[in-house]
C-alpha cells in the first residue's frame, strides 16, 4: 500500500517540480505570481505607492510578464517579440482605455516625474560605448568603416528613393524611417533620437516615440530575415562563407584574441559606473547651450571620446559596463513598458503600419545588406559574414545583434556587430541630430 501511495505521489510531486523549476526573471513561479498578487491588492484596494516604488512593482512585473510570453510565441519570439509586447500591449491598454488609473499614475510618476528612462538612456549609453574592448573598437571599427558606410549610404539612398516613389516627403523618411532603424535600437537610439528631436521641433517626445519605433521594429525584422537568407546562401555556395570567420586572412581571429574576459562583479565599482553615467548625462546638458546639439547626443560623443582618448580609468569603465549590464538585463522591458504607456500612441502605431511604409522598411535593410555583401567581397573579406555584421546596424541593440547572429548561427562575430550597432548607430543618432538642427 505504502509502495502504490509513493507510486501515485510521484506525478503529483514532478508537476510541482516542474512548477518551482519554471522561473520568469529569476523567479519561481508561485514567488512571481505571489509577488503579483501583492500588487494588484494594492492596485484594488487604492494603496499602490505613487512613486518610484510602485512604479518599479508594476512596471518590472509587467515586463517581466510580456517579456517571457514574448518568449514563447512561435515565430514572434524570433522577430523581437518580448519587445514587440512591452511596447504594444501597454500602448493598446491606453488605447482602449482598459489601463488602471492608480497603475496608470504611478508609471506616470516614475517615467515622467522621476525621469527614469533618462537614468535609463545614461547607463546604457556610458557603459556600452565605456565597456567595449579598446583595441576591438578602434581596429574592428576600421575593418568594418568601408561596409559599414557602404551599407548605411546605399540605406539611405534607397529609402528616400522608394519613399518617394510613394509620396513620401525625403526629409521624413530620411529623419522619422532611415535613422530609427540605423540608430542602434530603442534604448540607445529611439530614446536619445526622440529627445533630440523633441528639442529641437518642440514637438512632444510622445509623438515622435510612436513615429520612430515602428521602424525599428520592422527593420529589426527584416535584419533578422536577411541573416537566416544568408547563412542558407552561404551553405549552398561555399566560397562565399567563412563560416563566423570575417576576413578571408584570418586577421579577425587574432583581434578577437585580444577580448578580455568579463571581470568580476564589484558592487563599489557598479556605484562609480552609476555615477560617471549620470555625470556624462550632466556634461551633455553642460554642453548643450554652447554646441546647439541636445545633450543626450553629445553625452554619446562625449563617451565614445573620453574611450578613445583613455581618460577615463579602466577600473570606472568596468563599473559603466557593469552597470549598464545590470540595467540591460532587469530594466530594459520595464522600460518599453513605461513607453508604450505613456509615449507611444497606439493610434499612430497602427496608422504607420501600412504596406507602403513596410516596403521602405524593407528596402532600406536589404539595400544595407547588399552593399555589405559585395563590398566585403571587394575588401577581401568573406561576404556572407559582412552582409551579417552590416545588418546588425539595423538591429535593436544588443538583444537585436542576438537575435540576428544566432539567426545566421554566427554569434563569434559578437564583437564586429557590437561595433556595427553601437558605434554605427550612436554615429547615426549624432548625425540626424545635426542634420535635423540645419534643416529644421
Amino acid at each position: 500500500m505504502e509502495t502504490t501511495t509513493v507510486q501515485q505521489d510521484a506525478p503529483a510531486l514532478g508537476r510541482r517540480f516542474a512548477i518551482m523549476q519554471f522561473r520568469i526573471g529569476g523567479m519561481p513561479l508561485p514567488m512571481f505570481v505571489a509577488v503579483m498578487l501583492v500588487t494588484v491588492l494594492a492596485i484594488a484596494s487604492g494603496r499602490l505607492p505613487n512613486d518610484m516604488i510602485g512604479g518599479f512593482a508594476v512596471l518590472m512585473l509587467a515586463g517581466l510578464l510580456l517579456s517571457e510570453v514574448g518568449r514563447r510565441i512561435p515565430l514572434l519570439r524570433h522577430i523581437g517579440g518580448p519587445a514587440i509586447l512591452c511596447l504594444f500591449v501597454p500602448s493598446a491598454l491606453i488605447g482602449y482605455k482598459l489601463m488602471d488609473p492608480a497603475a496608470l499614475k504611478t508609471i506616470t510618476t516614475t517615467m515622467k516625474t522621476a525621469n527614469l528612462q533618462y537614468l535609463y538612456i545614461a547607463c546604457l549609453v556610458a557603459g556600452s560605448i565605456l565597456g567595449m574592448n579598446r583595441k576591438i573598437l578602434i581596429q574592428g571599427f576600421l575593418k568594418m568603416f568601408v561596409p559599414l558606410l557602404a551599407g548605411t549610404a546605399a540605406a539611405v539612398a534607397a529609402g528616400m528613393l522608394v519613399g518617394l516613389a510613394f509620396g513620401y516627403d525625403p526629409k521624413h523618411t530620411f529623419f522619422f524611417i532611415v535613422v530609427p532603424i540605423l540608430g542602434g535600437g530603442i534604448g540607445e537610439g529611439v530614446l536619445p533620437l526622440s529627445i533630440g528631436y523633441s528639442q529641437i521641433l518642440g514637438t512632444p517626445q510622445g509623438e515622435l516615440i510612436a513615429s520612430l519605433v515602428p521602424a525599428a521594429l520592422i527593420g529589426n525584422v527584416v535584419a533578422i530575415l536577411s541573416a537566416g537568407l544568408l547563412k542558407r546562401f552561404g551553405e549552398k555556395y561555399r566560397q562565399y562563407s567563412g563560416d563566423g570567420v570575417l576576413v578571408r586572412t584570418g586577421e579577425d581571429q587574432a583581434l578577437l584574441r585580444e577580448k578580455k574576459d568579463d571581470a568580476p562583479l564589484d558592487l563599489r565599482l557598479m556605484g562609480a559606473g552609476l555615477l560617471l553615467g549620470c555625470t556624462l548625462f550632466i556634461l551633455g546638458e553642460l554642453m548643450a547651450p554652447l554646441t546647439g546639439i541636445p545633450g543626450p547626443v553629445l553625452m554619446i560623443v562625449a563617451a565614445a571620446l573620453l574611450k578613445v582618448a583613455r581618460a577615463i580609468p579602466e577600473s570606472m569603465e568596468v563599473g559603466a559596463y557593469q552597470m549598464y549590464k545590470f540595467m540591460s538585463t532587469n530594466l530594459t522591458f520595464a522600460i518599453l513598458v513605461g513607453l508604450g504607456t505613456l509615449f507611444v500612441s497606439w493610434d499612430k502605431l497602427i496608422a504607420a503600419f501600412s504596406p507602403a511604409y513596410f516596403v521602405i522598411c524593407a528596402v532600406i535593410v536589404l539595400a544595407m545588406v547588399a552593399a555589405g555583401f559585395f563590398v566585403g567581397a571587394w575588401l577581401k573579406m568573406y561576404p556572407v559574414e559582412s552582409a551579417i555584421v552590416t545588418a546588425c546596424h539595423s538591429g535593436l541593440g544588443g538583444t537585436g545583434d542576438v537575435a540576428i547572429l544566432s539567426s545566421s548561427n554566427r554569434m563569434g562575430l559578437m564583437p564586429f556587430a557590437q561595433i556595427s550597432t553601437r558605434i554605427g548607430g550612436a554615429a547615426m543618432v549624432v548625425f540626424a541630430t545635426v542634420l535635423m538642427k540645419l534643416f529644421y
